[in-house]
């Protein structure tokens, strides 16, 4: 079990070693006859994207015959947090999205609502960055990109999710990787994807920084030009960042969480219930369709997982000076 600063094992921790007991001893069932999805973003975004996703594959899968879903964005997703925690912490019938952007805010903005008010239920997919720039610019490659960085790196606006989040954390990265200085980044953050596109369209940002998933209909529009993602090897199509001269790479990740004071019985037949979701064909679909990789995880691993994450972002934000 990851410790975070030397402090002993969370609460939240300690409870999902329980509920992974719990949950291997039942099947999925019926939760509700309605549930409600809380995404603690704008529309249009990765995680409006997984949370729509999922609530479709809950309602295929027979767990519920609706799902309603709640848009809360702002601040790398520690607005829609600290709504949920306050508003549904004890609801059993309500989810929350979240993930390394979520983490990531948290390290950066030290919010008085923090993850230890949520309880997670399942990792579910890992989504790689890919580093985008409009039509017509002149940056072609990610040598160019590197270049500009390295020389005009006031000049040189990057766009991408909310501050704190891993699209700024990995703008710092390939910063520094580019032999910038990562406190002098320029990053235009955003609630959303769609404002992440609108900024390299109309010229308020050299390139834009956000998962596939969010980019694909500028792409395929070829309204924007991909020369870049952050896998250790081509993906999509693209070529990885590290094969194009800027040693670096990063993989973000999304799941799904509880409220605290959600019962450890409820919270077992929750993942079940999520679990069920994954292997429905809609789900299987929309991961293929959108380039997301399944990196279903659940109980004290994903505990673990969370704990080492956030340790990990807090040392990133110090290492690259990155501020609020």
């Amino acid at each position: 079990m990851a410790l975070l600063g030397g402090s002993v094992t969370p609460l939240w921790a300690q409870a999902a070693k329980s509920v992974a007991l719990a949950a291997d001893k039942t099947k999925p069932a019926r939760l509700a006859p309605s549930l409600r999805i809380v995404i603690p973003a704008n529309a249009g975004g990765g995680w409006d994207q997984t949370g729509r996703a999922l609530g479709a594959a809950l309602v295929g899968a027979g767990v519920t015959d609706a799902v309603e879903y709640e848009n809360k964005g702002g601040k790398g997703g520690t607005l829609g947090l600290a709504h949920y925690a306050e508003k549904y912490g004890s609801d059993a019938n309500t989810l929350l999205m979240g993930g390394m952007v979520m983490v990531g805010a948290i390290a950066l903005q030290k919010p008085a609502i923090d993850m230890g008010r949520i309880r997670p239920i399942a990792r579910l997919t890992s989504d790689y960055l890919v580093v985008v720039v409009s039509a017509n610019s002149p940056v072609r490659t990610v040598s160019d990109l590197a270049e500009r960085i390295r020389t005009q790196q006031k000049e040189t606006p990057i766009a991408g999710g909310s501050a704190g989040g891993v699209d700024h954390v990995f703008s710092g990265v390939f910063t520094r990787g580019a032999k910038g200085k990562p406190e002098d980044l320029l990053y235009l953050p955003f609630a959303g994807g769609t404002e992440v596109v609108q900024a390299v369209l109309d010229g308020r940002a050299v390139a834009g920084i956000s998962g596939y998933s969010e980019f694909r209909e500028a792409l395929l529009s070829g309204k924007l030009r991909a020369i870049g993602v952050s896998s250790k090897r081509s993906t999509f199509g693209i070529p990885a960042i590290r094969e194009r001269g800027v040693d670096v790479d990063m993989a973000n990740w999304r799941g799904v969480f509880t409220g605290e004071g959600v019962p450890a019985a409820r919270q077992a037949a929750m993942v079940q219930a999520v679990k069920a979701a994954t292997a429905h064909e809609s789900w299987q679909q929309t991961l293929q369709q959108n380039r997301w990789e399944s990196s279903w995880l659940s109980g004290p691993a994903f505990s673990s997982f969370i704990d080492f994450d956030l340790a990990t972002s807090r040392v990133m934000m110090h290492l690259l000076k990155l501020k609020a």
